[in-house]
């Protein structure tokens, strides 16, 4: 079998603002040559390693590493083991990262950052989940903060600063807005504020993310709908999630059961 025919791809344009593509691929002896791309390459290894020459340097990434390749810059990509690798790709346009960036980013591409390896991961499992698109816009707000201080360093930056006003109307905002949600770029634009201090201000005043305050409250909602007797699919309807497997995913990661089984054990 050739390594052509043993790739596998899947790749996609999420309704996340800033992302242009998400590029998942196992390749067994594909080798990339020499190219550019107009987007910042955001890159994890699953399985494997890359070796790549990025401006004449040669690099590569073993598990632990995100690997920030920046734009108009040519480099390649080829297995490093016998195995080949998996990866996980985020293309980030220039409302991710300015490109005053580039030049950091060209001298240390590959960050051995555990709180960012991890978090990046989060994306990719929030944009495979349709109707998860506050938690990915949120989670890559506070990866384009953590490479921001990784390509700039400088002095040790201050503990977040407090806003429980900037909060509260946040808040508000995800309240009025249950069923029909609220994407990360609205409410910034509505309430005048840096995506990152947003989220940031909401998570340190109430301990808990837009994101996961959001799901929460629709869950709320499908348990009334559920006791008085309606199907897990019109509830899901009702209550804003995507479809009934979304619902699904987070009533039964908040409640311990599938909405189906807490219907058929309500008590009536």
């Amino acid at each position: 079998m050739t390594g052509q025919r043993a790739a596998t791809v899947s790749a996609w344009r999420p309704r996340v603002p800033g992302v242009v593509e998400v590029f998942h691929a196992h390749f067994t002896e594909y080798a990339y040559p020499m190219h550019v791309h107009d987007a910042w390459t955001l890159l994890i290894v699953d399985a494997g390693a890359v070796r790549y020459d990025l401006d004449r340097h040669e690099h590569g990434t073993p598990l632990d590493t995100v690997s920030l390749l920046p734009p108009h810059v040519p480099h390649n990509g080829a297995p490093a083991t016998a195995d080949g690798f998996r990866k996980r790709v985020l293309y980030l346009d220039g409302t991710f990262l300015a490109d005053d960036l580039i030049g950091p980013a060209v001298d240390g591409p590959d960050l051995r950052d555990p709180v960012l390896r991890r978090r990046v991961g989060q994306v990719h499992t929030a944009l495979t989940r349709p109707g998860d698109e506050l938690e990915a816009a949120s989670r890559l707000t506070l990866i384009g903060e953590r490479l921001r201080a990784a390509l700039r360093p400088g002095p040790s930056r201050p503990a977040p600063r407090r806003d429980p006003a900037l909060a509260r109307r946040l808040r508000e905002l995800l309240d009025a807005r249950v069923t029909e949600g609220l994407a990360l770029e609205e409410a910034t634009a509505l309430l005048n504020a840096h995506p990152a201090h947003l989220v940031r201000a909401f998570s340190t005043a109430y301990g808990i993310a837009p994101h996961q305050y959001l799901m929460s409250r629709r869950v709320g909602r499908a348990r009334r709908l559920l006791l008085e007797g309606h199907r897990p699919a019109e509830v899901a309807a009702a209550t804003g999630f995507y479809d009934q497997a979304h619902l699904t995913r987070h009533f039964k990661r908040l409640v311990g059961v599938p909405p189906g089984r807490y219907r058929a054990g309500a008590t009536r």
